[in-house]
């Protein structure tokens, strides 16, 4: 039975979507994803998956141009025509990635890492393939044929500390962003992109000098590179030796761009020594020590005051020191340079939280989630309006912060349960139903939740042996503890099979 629903379920799906010819590779393939879908999912995508991963570098808004500019340039000469977008992400993280429809990121700390600008064209072109020969699309629809169509979300970004804080539909792009190719779709990347790379004039050949450089990073194990760009495309001597098939293959010559790569990026290489001092600081208030933390952040300052993260990382060290007031003032700061960040407003929303300003604290909370939903503001929302005596609202928020494992979100799951399990009990006390020896009824009443709770009462629906509807109500003797399930004899029966049985939670509330 299961496979026949399956197959229908399929011939449906081939039949709205079916085959196509990928214009890349020109290969007829199987397309269960439109390109309207494939559009519209990387738009929705974009923004909160640069979000949880730095958000986007604007210190020197001239280097973005040029990425931009030659993204662009490669785009043109694409075999598939998407509305191509280019960013730069604030993250020393070497990195590089494509969302479905043309959403593409390179990060700061991948571009000091690059020699020429076409290597950078053999990064941006990679990553141009990877959209336009549908590789995002073809793994979300491994998942389609593998889970019934839906898109499971919540997978950790390997380099982002916010990525566990997301929830809600913005966890889909950490999926997508860190899906790791498989080598046909890598070697389609390389083949196509240097192909790309020679249409816009550029000399294919960096690309292989660029995957020499990747295979020995990775030999040498560096976990920022295997963290980052590694992550999802693994170099291999492999592809080395296929890049250099394909540039013999290719028009001999073409633009390195090496010194205009250097000027363009010069604002990046000179400001690396406080992005280092800044990577250093927080990883010294990740483990604690605050004051280190704090002497990281002002050093970072002095090297470049114009740079957002670094009043941030100041303001982050005040809140741990629960110096509220100063630590909005480097919140306010930071938000004087970069006023399209979600960790600014969070910050700020919850130091006022703490000083009692309550309606500028929940205004930046509110503000934080147009950029990213994260449990920490859900969390905070949905005190303030459980506050106010708003029920279903701080029922809305709790339920959208339960969908992460922080802190912050287990917190909510606690708070929703106590405000909706007397409401709702059968949503967390689910029962099952099973017979003993002589087949009279036995119901296993399971606690999902991390509260004790008490006072449960469940009614049993069922056929008796002349055909009647009857309904018998029981209660538990004793309080059932977290994530513990208790199984109770009724005396109802006997019963030759369960069909007609069913058991339902009715009535229970949390020991507070």
């Amino acid at each position: 039975m299961d496979k026949k629903i399956f197959l229908i379920w399929f011939v449906i799906l081939f039949s709205l979507t079916g085959c196509a010819v990928n214009p890349v590779t020109g290969k007829n393939e199987l397309a269960l994803v439109s390109e309207s879908s494939e559009i519209s999912i990387g738009s929705k995508q974009y923004l909160p998956s640069r979000q949880m991963q730095g958000g986007d570098y604007n210190t020197a808004p001239q280097v973005v141009a040029y990425v931009k500019r030659v993204g662009q340039k490669l785009a043109a000469v694409s075999d598939r025509q998407l509305p191509y977008e280019f960013n730069v992400i604030n993250d020393s993280t070497p990195n590089a990635w494509a969302l479905p429809g043309g959403k593409i990121v390179i990060n700061r700390g991948l571009l000091v890492e690059l020699e020429s600008e076409a290597e950078l064209a053999a990064v941006l072109g990679h990553e141009i393939v990877h959209a336009a020969a549908r590789h995002g699309a073809k793994g979300m629809e491994r998942g389609m044929m593998l889970q019934g169509a839906v898109l499971v979300a919540g997978i950790a970004s390997q380099n982002s500390e916010y990525s566990g804080l997301v929830v809600g539909a913005a966890g889909v792009g950490t999926q997508l962003i860190t899906h790791k190719y498989s080598r046909d779709a890598e070697r389609e990347a390389d083949l196509y992109g240097m192909r790309y790379m020679s249409r816009a004039g550029y000399d294919p050949r960096a690309a292989i000098n660029l995957q020499q450089t990747f295979v020995r990073l990775s030999e040498g194990g560096d976990s920022n590179w295997l963290n980052g760009l590694f992550a999802s495309h693994p170099p291999s001597q492999e592809r080395v030796d296929a890049n250099r098939i394909t540039a013999v293959n290719l028009p001999q010559g073409g633009d390195l761009g090496r010194d205009r790569y250097r000027q363009a990026i010069a604002p990046l290489l000179r400001d690396q020594e406080a992005y280092k001092a800044f990577d250093a600081g927080r990883k010294a208030l990740r483990d604690g020590d605050i004051d280190r933390a704090l002497r990281f952040a002002n050093n970072a300052l002095k090297m470049q005051p114009r740079e957002a993260l670094f009043h941030s990382l100041r303001g982050d060290v005040r809140m741990k020191q629960q110096r509220y007031r100063d630590s909005i003032i480097n919140y306010d700061r930071a938000l004087q340079h970069n006023r399209d960040y979600f960790h600014y407003y969070l910050q700020r929303g919850l130091a006022r939280l703490k000083l009692h300003e309550t309606a500028q604290g929940e205004a930046d909370l509110k503000k934080s989630i147009e950029f990213l939903p994260t449990a920490p503001a859900m969390n905070a929302l949905g005190h303030l309006s459980l506050g106010g005596g708003d029920i279903a609202g701080a029922k809305k928020y709790f339920a959208a912060a339960a969908g992460s494992n922080s802190e912050a979100g287990k917190e909510a799951s606690n708070s929703l349960i106590r405000l909706d399990l007397s409401d709702n009990p059968h949503k967390y006390l689910p029962v099952r139903l099973g017979r003993d020896r002589s087949n009279y009824l036995l119901v296993q009443i399971n606690n999902k939740t991390r509260q004790t709770v008490t006072d449960v009462s469940f009614i049993v629906r069922f056929r008796d042996a002349q055909g009647e509807v009857r309904k018998v109500q029981l209660q538990l003797s004793a309080p059932l503890a977290p994530q513990q399930s208790r199984t109770l004899a009724t005396g109802i029966g006997p019963f030759a099979d369960l069909k007609n049985v069913q058991g339902q939670v009715v009535q229970a509330r949390v020991v507070e």
